[in-house]
């Protein structure tokens, strides 16, 4: 994402939360995980960002937990098929970002709960 946005704009851009078709997006992200943590990317706050167009184009910005993870190459294809096969998907987009970086804190109660951080 540019850093060069307005002072006090987010981030993270906002996802498409109020589309119809954006929890079945959340949970197929939720069937990919990263190989080296036993919590799906989801919960663990690697994505971002997944907006939906009203012609059911998805567009999924999504991090690493380090950038030199080992799967950095493979990942962002993992997600694609991932929300591919989502029934309503017109087609899908992966972009790969380090800004912000991913940190902890990021992490659903659940993920935290399962890597013994609560």
């Amino acid at each position: 994402m540019d850093t060069t946005e307005a002072e006090g704009a987010p981030l993270i851009a906002p996802s498409s939360t109020d589309h119809p078709l954006y929890e079945q997006v959340a949970d197929a992200c939720r069937t990919v995980f990263d190989p080296e943590i036993p919590v799906n990317i989801f919960d663990l706050g690697l994505v971002y960002t997944i907006t939906i167009s009203d012609e059911n184009a998805v567009k999924i910005i999504m991090t690493l937990t380090a950038p030199g993870c080992p799967v950095a190459g493979e990942m962002p294809g993992w997600v694609q098929e991932a929300v591919e096969a989502t029934p309503g998907v017109r087609d899908v987009e992966v972009e790969m970002t380090f800004d912000p970086p991913w940190g902890m804190e990021m992490m659903s109660d659940e993920a935290r709960l399962e890597l013994g951080f609560m």
